[in-house]
């Protein structure tokens, strides 16, 4: 008499930090094995390459058939194939959404098209990451883009949410889906010396400052949508136009002790220029072309002429706030509404301009 059994064994799956880093790199199992052999370790050494080999090539075997779990890293916990410990889950997740500031940089802006990523190649000589690491990043970006795009309440929280990525990673995220989504022009010449966290660095501001939820919550309200009744009634702004030998008169006072006198000399010359500056960008906000090209409208309206006359970022941190408390310290018509205005106004102008000014 035959007796049936029912036989189950299992163990669980080890991650290698080390060999996984190289595959998320884009490195081939064979360059791979040569990375670890040219390790200096003694350890190393007296291990047969064979041996390493083998080993290699059996962790890339499990974090290609791990990889279609971690398109949807929520469905990693569920999945009966491989039992991971919740480390090793969380390094898995964290590791595959990985985002080189370099390869993000080349990838802020652009359309998330399939021909873009045929295009990727371009982007790994540019930045020296393997192209199969680009391609996985990009595919990662447009896999959270397509998620998010649309999807009520806090975008950061969301990617959170769904993507079980840390905070900080998921904010980078946020920052690359935000500029898509609102299609601000990141890739112009002029502005080719700026970096992924400067921009990560403005579009937080914008995210927090001039979007719906800044004054409202609820799963209703977008992070991804822009304020259109604030940015029109920055047009209210004009009036301050006439306001500027005034707001000169309390910038000088408050600069006059910190600037050496040829920086205060230059600063009394310049001064209506620059104030026209601000109040023109804020007056065009609300048009969508202007709003698009904010960061080329604030390198070409100040951040070249502060550039020709030889300003340095602590004169640029200094003239900002000056600034912007003189105008809530002057007497206007309609004074509250107005201070409120310029005061959410200047807060991404100021932080955009500070991080945008490279010297």
């Amino acid at each position: 008499m035959l007796t049936e059994v029912d036989v189950f064994i299992s163990n669980y799956t080890l991650v290698d930090p080390e060999v996984y880093q190289l595959w998320i790199e884009g490195y081939t199992s064979t360059e791979a094995v040569n990375f670890l052999k040219l390790k200096e370790s003694t350890q190393m050494m007296s291990v047969p390459v064979e041996l390493i080999c083998s080993d290699v090539l059996d962790h890339y075997r499990t974090y290609s058939l791990l990889e279609r779990f971690l398109h949807l890293p929520s469905k990693l916990s569920e999945q009966p194939s491989f039992q991971l410990e919740p480390q090793s889950r969380s390094l898995l997740i964290e590791k595959y959404y990985s985002l080189d500031d370099a390869v993000a940089r080349e990838i802020l802006g652009k359309k998330l098209t399939s021909r873009y990523r045929k295009d990727l190649d371009e982007v790994s000589e540019r930045t020296g990451a393997k192209l199969k690491s680009c391609r996985r990043q990009f595919d990662n970006v447009k896999r959270i883009f397509k998620t998010v795009e649309e999807m009520p309440g806090n975008m950061t929280n969301n990617i959170k949410q769904h993507f079980m990525l840390p905070d900080d990673l998921a904010r980078k995220y946020a920052a690359v889906v935000f500029i898509a989504c609102l299609r601000f022009e990141t890739s112009k010449r002029r502005l080719q010396y700026l970096d992924f966290l400067d921009f990560f660095e403005c579009s937080q501001a914008v995210m927090t400052f001039w979007t719906y939820t800044y004054q409202h919550s609820g799963p209703e309200y977008y992070d991804t949508e822009m304020d259109k009744e604030f940015l029109l009634d920055l047009r209210e702004l004009r009036c301050l136009v006439d306001k500027e030998k005034e707001i000169k008169h309390l910038v000088c006072i408050r600069l006059r002790p910190t600037l050496l006198e040829r920086n205060y000399q230059e600063l009394d010359v310049n001064f209506r220029s620059y104030w026209r500056s601000l109040i023109t960008i804020a007056c065009n906000l609300h048009r969508t072309r202007e709003l698009r090209g904010l960061f080329l409208e604030l390198s070409e309206k100040l951040i070249d002429p502060w550039r020709q006359n030889n300003w340095t970022v602590d004169q640029v941190k200094l003239f900002l706030p000056a600034i912007t408390q003189s105008v809530l310290d002057l007497e206007v018509s309609r004074d509250q509404d107005i201070r409120c205005l310029w005061d959410r106004y200047m807060q991404v102008i100021s932080t955009c301009l500070i991080r945008m000014y490279h010297t």
